[in-house]
């Protein structure tokens, strides 16, 4: 049962990813966009105001992004039937209970609302039920999802039979989210208000705050449910939204400039003596991890190399170099830490703790830098020119620090605990084997057949940004040590059939290569499944 409920878990955390993939786009043209016009915000260039309003259809419209690509992500063959029917399934709870529209059937009046009355109207979170509304756009996902699997391939009378199989499912959907907006007037106070008060607490708790999620974020890496601790706090599912109110910079200004009272701030803007601050505020949940990204983690790969094995230091240091490029330019942190998560343990706990640490003095010190993908060099000379990134200069200061902290650290628990990180291990000896263009990835992708257990074994892959995620028939005819063999970053293994082969920023042409030696066969062949 635990072993399902986990592989549930780690498809929703792909579906989650495949929306979360559109926000790189948002943050380049947003990014951009700054660069051009960093003090009008698009007033000045109509070039850069173009920019600035593509980004924001992205982030204005997040609810329906994740509706409509988490329905596609956990349909059975990946249809469009599905992501018809999540945002048709969206658009109904949207229009059913809008802060007007519930305001409606309650006789309100939103004009005439003052005071306490209207603080009491605020904290019932209807006007959290728009177009920005992750939460609803994962529960409607998942709901349309679950009707495309059920009831796809239905089949009506005949005098129904237009309407029968995919076409059914938008509909059932529709009367499905019919329902679900029904039981929801009801629920939805008390849902937010929970929310609300967990983001509270942390909020609440400043620096000390940002850096507990740090410190969570890390920690749930490898289940891949660090997703759902990030919509909480990086989009607009109880109005913290760190990403969209950073990205959104001048908007996001202009907003607190005109609140009125602690409601309007935006985010985690601070609302003192009648004034709304965000800037130093906003981007308190991202910026601590620009040190550990771009230099803490990358320091940590050269004392696995320097630690590793005489025999093995050149295919260690492959590896590292590879993932510490990874970390440094784009943020992506998997080829890294799959590398020491497993095979080290203590070293992944004391990974968490520093990049807690780390968010902790960013926030702390008021330095602010955002991401619209990962906390990475791109990421930052983007932001640079936002009119929120406050002296992100001095995140730049703390990564050395904390690039000194971390290899210190790891070299010295690697070597006084005699940790087997790569290189170090005695069960396996590690390819150092030099092979070139498709060659290469030929030879990788045939080990990797064999050590899933064969063909015969193998159920389904797909992959993602950097692991192979296959689900095979018997865990028991798993080889973890040949598939190790061939140099790859590590092995996780969710559940009891699941497994995850980390290979890294290649994947896509190891996968190619797999998916060409399993075409003739019954495996199922899904692709490429989140960025």
């Amino acid at each position: 049962m635990n072993g399902k409920v986990m592989e549930s878990l780690q498809r929703l955390g792909k579906a989650l990813m495949g929306a979360v993939a559109v926000m790189p786009v948002a943050a380049i043209l947003m990014g951009i966009g700054y660069w051009i016009d960093p003090d009008g915000w698009g007033a000045n260039s109509v070039l850069a105001a173009v920019l600035i309003k593509s980004g924001a259809a992205v982030l204005d419209n997040l609810g329906w992004i994740f509706a409509v690509a988490i329905a596609f992500g956990l349909s059975r063959d990946s249809n469009g039937a599905a992501a018809l029917s999540g945002f048709i399934g969206f658009a109904t709870i949207k229009m059913l209970l809008n802060e007007k529209s519930v305001a409606g059937f309650q006789g309100v009046d939103l004009e005439a609302l003052e005071g306490d009355a209207k603080l009491e109207w605020v904290s019932q979170g209807w006007g959290a039920m728009g177009d920005k509304n992750v939460l609803m756009g994962i529960v409607i996902g998942i709901l349309a999802a679950w009707v495309y699997n059920r009831f796809s391939r239905t089949k009506l009378p005949p005098f129904l039979a237009f309407f029968s199989g995919r076409r059914l499912v938008p509909i059932i959907t529709s009367l499905l989210a019919i329902v679900l907006a029904g039981v929801m007037y009801f629920v939805w106070p008390f849902i937010y208000s929970a929310l609300f008060n967990f983001g509270e607490s942390i909020q609440g708790m400043g620096a000390v705050g940002a850096g507990i999620y740090g410190f969570a974020n890390r920690l749930l890496i490898p289940t891949g449910l660090h997703h759902a601790l990030n919509s909480i706090f990086w989009f607009d599912v109880i109005g913290i939204d760190d990403i969209g109110n950073f990205l959104g910079g001048g908007k996001t200004i202009a907003a607190a400039a005109s609140a009125t009272d602690a409601a309007t701030c935006p985010g985690v803007g601070i609302w003192e003596n009648g004034t709304c601050t965000v800037i130093g505020e906003i981007g308190r949940y991202q910026a601590g991890f620009f040190p550990v990204m771009m230099f803490g983690l990358p320091a940590a790969a050269l004392a696995i190399y320097l630690r590793a094995n005489t025999k093995s230091q050149k295919a260690v240091g492959s590896l590292m170099f590879a993932g510490a490029l990874a970390s440094f330019f784009t943020g992506v942190t998997e080829p890294l830490e799959f590398a020491f998560m497993f095979v080290a343990p203590v070293l992944y706990v004391v990974h968490a703790l520093l990049t807690g640490l780390s968010v902790f003095i960013a926030a702390l010190f008021h330095w602010t830098a955002g991401f619209g993908f990962s906390a990475g060099l791109v990421d930052m000379v983007l932001s640079a020119r936002n009119p929120l990134a406050n002296q992100w200069y001095m995140l730049l200061v703390q990564g050395l620090v904390f690039a000194a902290i971390y290899f210190v650290v790891f070299y010295f628990l690697i070597g006084a605990l005699n940790l087997k990180t790569p290189g170090r291990g005695d069960d396996v000896e590690m390819s150092t084997a030099q092979t070139s263009g498709d060659d290469e990835f030929a030879g990788m992708a045939s080990t990797v057949i064999a050590g899933l257990g064969g063909v015969s074994n193998i159920e389904s892959i797909d992959y993602c940004a950097t692991r192979l995620r296959t689900v095979v028939k018997d865990e028991l005819k798993v080889d973890e040590g040949a598939i190790k063999s061939v140099g790859v970053a590590g092995i996780i293994r969710p559940s009891q059939r699941s497994v995850q082969v980390v290979v890294g920023p290649q994947v896509q042409f190891v996968y190619d290569e797999v998916a060409d030696q399993l075409r003739a066969s019954e495996v199922t062949l899904n692709g490429e499944q989140e960025i």
